[in-house]
């Protein structure tokens, strides 16, 4: 094992560049990046898989060419639509320029993506249904294909084909079949094989030779079935950072999604078709524009005789495709090709494989578990794509949930979960079918953050790069692995220098990619919770005081089925509740309950021009807002720093003096109905964040039910489902001071700090206000709180519905809005990998309750242990 001593070496990069021919974009891509690419500073973006990046002079010479032409429909014949008619044919001989083809050999069908291109495909092949399955169509895919592809079965079935799922060990040559192409030209059972050029999961490149040898039936098991083969190869992933020749590799229908390639337009995509197998596509549907006849009152049609204009119903998108004219501009301009592109993303790849895979833990366990079918060795077998998970020292998986919440601390955009790709999915990551289904039953689907269930992972992470990425990018994405999971201090296995310079000569390099990681020392991350309990004990005088309320808690009958955890009280220090969602707390000592949790808790948010809530994840000055409300008065005033503040009534509004406008949206994914507050606040925040806001107060008659997995663990008894305000969960939430002061000497101790300046700044107080809770408890020991069902405080009886998952939220300064990256780093490292704090809370007044419940600090609590915690991700409130 090599400790971090030989990491100075990994500092000289160009003789790594050299091995790989880093020239064309690569030499040029930092000046070129700062020019084109300035919204990335600061950034590490991550997910050119899922969509690369648009460069700022593409977008300014398509705005220009709008500014400066007038674009008609194609479909009429005046001067301006000729022009857009002519521009579209100039554009579609691009394409096919750009894939080494011409318009003799294929066609291009403009669709809305590559989706739409494949559902093109299933929706219009001429399967072949008889009674006898020797002489039924087949569609046979590729286990290891994108979604879509896979959904072409649905069609084909339907129209009699039968489905046929391979792996890629199940192709193979057969050595004693060597059939010449036309052999079976009499048969007219035609089948459709699907595969990807490039697995948009592990970016694995399957073979081009596959297109001619299915077709001339020199593969198993495509020998062994009468008929004609022909190959549709989903080439959205490959194209967009290598070259496709159309001239070598003619496979009969090749859907594509533009903004892959250069990123705009997104709504546009193709479908290249080879003309001699045009005929294999027949549709019912014509369009507008796609006849060159047709009777309204009878069923006569004659289509057009082109393959586009028989499938582009309606008027195409054309001024998308315009624009893809400016991207080719772009990318010839600042790359010089897709062959530089091709092996400037390979050669970041293959650096970052390379240390990946070699990095280990010091206790010699590997940091991460690589889903690859090759060792990077060649970009012919390997794109730009690297998917993995991270493990922890003892060789558990850290889920995906958990490493996409701190990379956002780092501002490392990279991508989690399947991919829309269940199949590449199992076969690396070993999930069966019965797998998926119980996994299903557990209540994960596809997109959500349920990264592991008994231990195993539901998904992984996937990093890929574009032409705009740089060495930079790759070491930042390493360091935040190094200092985020790497048990100290970090190790690599003999030999990995040699595999990173292996093909060139080294050179000397300014730049050091070493300097900046971890010295190797561990860091104790670990305190003992009597430093913490004694600190609650001194900082805290509740500890100290009984309760004022202590006589009410005799009256609720509940309380005698309460206990106290240990001879030592729990007691309700702060009380927090936030009018507007997203903005600034309201400490009160004590305060009313209400129907939907505490009175005016977050029954206002600021929604976006388009009526999008905003939070402080997209708009961190939003903690900068302070609203205050006067009960006796029934007004909220709103201060900010520099603002005059402005005053609105609590009661709703009755459209007596102005007309009402209602806005719909949404919170946490639920459907939200809101009334608008009007222009002059609309304008009192606009002024202050500098963007086009609204404030929205939810309906006093619009019903939000609790969420359906708190409902899972609520007293069936309730007489009727709860109602929810703005929040993201349920009605309140509550943490523990002890938890916090225990968190807080974890940061200390690691050397993080939660402010900008110093690690001196830190504070209680300022943890607290972090994690925006509405009810603050004191008690014995840290983390307790997990531990219970139901908690009575000052005669007032919560149930505990679930823990609370956090996210980056937690990291905005509540005082200045900065970021940093603890103390979500923190608690995940304290944790054991967990990243919960703090616990849901329900509370419904019993039906006969004709009074208003109060809340008060210093009351005192008893609590219940649950038998069975519950764990609920949050998205931040």
């Amino acid at each position: 094992m090599e400790g971090t001593g030989p990491l100075a070496e990994l500092q000289d990069l160009e003789r790594f560049k050299g091995a790989f021919k880093y020239q064309g974009c690569g030499k040029g891509v930092e000046a070129m990046r700062a020019r084109e690419f300035s919204r990335l500073t600061g950034i590490t973006y991550l997910d050119h898989g899922g969509a690369t990046l648009y460069s700022h002079s593409q977008i300014n010479h398509f705005y220009q060419d709008l500014a400066e032409n007038i674009y008609g429909n194609p479909h009429s014949a005046n001067i301006a639509s000729r022009l857009t008619h002519d521009t579209i044919e100039r554009v579609r001989y691009r394409i096919l320029q750009h894939f080494n083809t011409s318009p003799e050999e294929y066609t291009i069908i403009f669709t809305s993506g590559s989706t739409a291109a494949l559902k093109l495909v299933a929706e219009s092949f001429q399967w072949i249904c008889t009674e006898s399955g020797d002489s039924k169509s087949q569609f046979c895919h590729l286990t290891d294909n994108h979604t879509s592809a896979v959904g072409m079965r649905g069609l084909s079935t339907l129209a009699g084909a039968l489905t046929i799922p391979l792996n890629h060990n199940e192709i193979y040559e057969d050595k004693n079949k060597d059939i010449p192409v036309g052999t079976e030209e009499n048969c007219h059972t035609h089948h459709l094989f699907c595969y990807p050029a490039q697995s948009n999961f592990s970016g694995t490149k399957y073979p081009f030779s596959w297109i001619k040898d299915i077709k001339s039936k020199k593969l198993s098991p495509f020998s062994k079935i009468p008929g004609k083969w022909y190959v549709l190869m989903d080439a959205a992933s490959f194209v967009s950072t290598s070259p496709l020749d159309l001239g070598l590799h003619q496979a009969d229908f090749i859907p594509i999604s533009f903004y892959k390639i250069f990123g705009f337009p997104t709504g546009l995509g193709a479908l290249l078709v080879k003309n001699e197998s045009g005929q294999m596509l027949r549709k019912r549907y014509f369009g507008g524009g796609t006849s060159a006849s047709y009777l309204s009152g009878e069923d006569f049609y004659v289509p057009k005789q082109s393959i586009s204009d028989r499938f582009e119903d309606g008027t195409i998108s054309f001024l998308d495709i315009i624009a893809v004219n400016h991207g080719f501009d772009a990318l010839d301009k600042f790359t010089g090709g897709m062959q530089n592109i091709m092996l400037h993303t390979f050669s970041l790849a293959r650096y970052t494989y390379i240390i990946l895979s070699g990095m280990r833990h010091a206790n010699g366990t590997p940091v991460s578990r690589i889903y690859s079918d090759n060792k990077f060795e060649t970009p012919d077998a390997q794109g730009p794509i690297i998917n993995m998970n991270v493990l922890d020292e003892k060789g558990g998986i850290v889920g995906y949930a958990k490493v996409d919440k701190l990379a956002n601390l780092y501002n490392i955009h990279l991508r989690t979960g399947c991919f829309c790709n269940t199949g590449g999915c199992q076969q690396h990551l070993g999930i069966s079918d019965e797998d998926v289904k119980k996994n299903l039953k557990a209540g994960h689907v596809c997109g959500d953050s349920l990264d592991l269930i008994d231990g195993r992972p539901t998904g992984s992470v996937r990093i890929s790069f574009g032409y705009m990425s740089t060495f930079d990018d790759a070491q930042t994405f390493l360091k935040f692995i190094i200092n985020c999971f790497v048990k100290q201090p970090v190790c690599f296995d003999n030999g990995i220098l040699s595999k990173l310079t292996q093909c060139g000569t080294m050179k000397e390099s300014d730049e050091s990619w070493a300097e900046n990681l971890p010295d190797g020392k561990a860091k104790k991350m670990a305190s003992e919770i009597a430093i913490a309990h004694n600190s609650a004990r001194t900082e805290d005088p509740l500890y100290q005081n009984s309760s004022d309320n202590q006589s009410e808690l005799n009256k609720n009958s509940t309380t005698s089925k309460l206990m106290y955890y240990d001879s030592e009280p729990i007691t309700l220090a702060n009380i927090y509740l936030y009018p507007i969602k997203s903005c600034a707390a309201v400490e009160v000592k004590k305060w009313p309950i209400g129907k939907q949790g505490l009175l005016y808790d977050r029954n206002w948010m600021i929604v976006n021009q388009n009526g999008v809530c905003l939070s402080q994840k997209q708009e961190p000055r939003l903690c900068l807002i302070h609203p205050h409300i006067d009960l006796d008065q029934g007004i909220m005033t709103i201060n900010a720093e520099g603002m005059d503040p402005i005053i609105m009534s609590l009661e709703e509004e009755d459209g007596k003096q102005l007309p009402l406008q209602f806005c719909q949206t949404k919170v946490c994914g639920d459907r939200v109905k809101g009334l608008d507050c009007g222009e002059n606040v609309a304008r009192w925040i606009s002024a202050f964040l500098g963007r086009r806001s609204f404030l929205i107060r939810q309906c006093s008659n619009f019903h939000r039910t609790l969420k359906k997995q708190h409902m899972q663990v609520q007293n069936q008894a309730l007489i009727q489902s709860p109602s929810l305000s703005l929040v993201n969960e349920a009605q309140y939430l509550l943490i523990n001071k002890a938890s916090i002061l225990h968190l807080k000497e974890q940061i200390l101790q690691r050397g993080g700090t939660c402010d900008s300046n110093s690690a001196e700044a830190l504070t209680t107080e300022e943890l607290i206000h972090r994690f925006r809770a509405n009810l603050v408890i004191s008690t014995m020991r840290p983390y307790e709180e997990d531990d219970w069902a139901v908690i009575d405080i000052g005669g007032v009886s919560f149930q505990i519905v679930g823990l609370c998952s956090r996210c980056q939220m937690i990291c905005i300064n509540q005082e200045n809005g900065k970021r940093s990256t603890e103390p979500l780093q923190t608690l995940y490292s304290s944790r054991d990998r967990k990243m919960t704090f703090g616990a849901y809370l329900l509370h419904q007044p019993p039906a006969t309750s004709g009074h208003c419940a109060i809340l008060a600090v210093g009351s005192q609590a008893y609590v219940r242990k649950r038998e069975k915690r519950t764990t609920i991700p949050s998205a931040g409130q």
